[in-house]
């Protein structure tokens, strides 16, 4: 009766040790996905999954990007996280990402992209937005700039993006956050 207890309560443990997860991820909110289904500019996605990947994590940062995580941490944990695959769409298309780092020029479906690292990241200016693609290797991030699509418009993957638009003017507009208010007058 003891081995049989003691044989139980090991599998036991063994079933809820595999089940756990230190990084815990949960499922993304509801309200961060219709953040970027309503976001003004276009946000670029590759799906609920991306070859066998799934995402971990979106988010909406104050200055008006948009972030999409795709698969478990390979480094890191929870706040610390480098996901095999990142997405990030920024509304300011007068800033192009990488400064005087080492890259090479490449089209992507039509439009001029940066390569750099390697190919593992792509940065690309399209429409009035620029994407920026960090994956794990020169394939999954060409893989991704080849299908990626608007969450919130009409896209089909490979097919030509729009050109680049010019300056939009959104690094020169303040955010709600950095306007100052209205004075008003004491007494």
């Amino acid at each position: 009766m003891r081995i049989g207890a003691l044989t139980l309560a090991g599998l036991c443990a063994l079933v809820l040790g595999a089940c756990s997860d230190t990084v815990q991820q949960k499922p993304i909110p509801h309200n961060i996905l219709e953040g970027l289904i309503a976001a003004p500019a276009a946000v670029y996605w590759l799906g609920a999954t991306f070859e066998d990947l799934p995402i971990i994590e979106a988010a909406n940062d104050p200055g008006g990007a948009h972030s999409i995580e795709y698969g478990p941490c390979l480094q890191g944990g929870q706040g610390a996280c480098m996901p095999p695959l990142r997405i990030i769409t920024s509304p300011d298309n007068s800033f192009l990402p990488g400064g005087q780092s080492a890259a090479r020029a490449a089209s992507i479906r039509g439009v001029p992209a940066r390569l750099s690292q390697g190919g593992r990241t792509i940065t690309i200016a399209t429409g009035a937005v620029v994407v920026d693609i960090y994956a794990i290797n020169e394939r999954l991030a060409r893989a991704a700039a080849e299908t990626m699509v608007p969450i919130n418009d009409v896209g089909r993957p490979a097919a030509p993006l729009p050109a680049r638009l010019p300056d939009s003017g959104f690094g020169a507009t303040p955010l709600p956050s950095q306007t100052p208010s209205p004075l008003h007058r004491l007494g």
